[in-house]
């Protein structure tokens, strides 16, 4: 009996020391501030939406027909159609539609993955030159921005600090460790997705001479990656 007495004090003791020191550390004087930082990048994945659709029963030309007219036209331009041309509906290639009650359209879906706008710009004027119209940007990305965001987190870290011990030194004191840290996961500003703003494309077809023909140049706006920490420093 005296030895569970004396475990169950043991354990009420260590409970004791366990809050107290938990205690402590919250009631230590702290100052909280925050840190933020952003920076601007250029994309460097650009994703592109193609439609390929028949045309109406009339003067119908297939899909595989024009699938086949793009992947050249893309190959000449130095594209990989093999790594860079995906099919965006994976469990069906074909989409069916009908028309008027009694025609069907077939139509198939892709997404075009290149690294500059330049090559973007070629990319409209070539596809609208064959016919293939219904394109747009689907998404904008950067290659390194897991990267960039942590760039991004210690700088606003850094910010934090600087402003903490900015704070401090007109009271004749200074900070400690920190104690506490809170992250926003970064936030990532890029409003261009599924569009190019203010931009519209001609085909060649458009130009009476075609040999003084130069492709517009797309320039897409930079995507903003920013950071805000949270960061508590012990009070000295």
């Amino acid at each position: 009996m005296k030895k569970y007495i004396l475990f169950a004090v043991l354990i009420l003791v260590k409970g004791t020391i366990s809050f107290g020191q938990s205690k402590n550390f919250i009631d230590q004087p702290y100052i909280e501030v925050v840190g933020y930082s952003d920076t601007l990048i250029t994309p460097n994945l650009i994703y592109i939406r193609i439609v390929i659709s028949e045309k109406d029963t009339r003067d119908k030309i297939s899909v595989e027909e024009q699938e086949n007219k793009m992947t050249t036209a893309l190959k000449s331009l130095g594209i990989n159609i093999e790594t860079d041309l995906t099919t965006s509906d994976m469990l069906s290639n074909y989409k069916y539609y009908f028309l008027k009650g009694k025609d069907i359209i077939k139509t198939k879906e892709y997404i075009l993955k290149v690294t500059t706008a330049e090559m973007a710009s070629k990319i409209f004027v070539q596809l609208e030159d064959l016919g293939i119209s219904n394109t747009s940007i689907q998404k904008l990305d950067h290659t390194e921005i897991d990267d960039i965001k942590n760039i991004c987190r210690t700088r606003a870290v850094e910010t934090a600090k600087k402003k903490a011990l900015a704070l401090t030194k007109p009271l004749s004191q200074t900070i400690g460790n920190s104690i506490f840290i809170s992250d926003n996961e970064g936030s990532v500003d890029n409003q261009l997705q599924g569009r190019t703003a203010g931009i519209q494309i001609r085909g060649i077809n458009s130009f009476s001479d075609k040999s003084k023909y130069e492709p517009p140049k797309i320039e897409f706006e930079k995507i903003k990656i920013s950071s805000t920490i949270i960061v508590r420093f012990i009070l000295k």
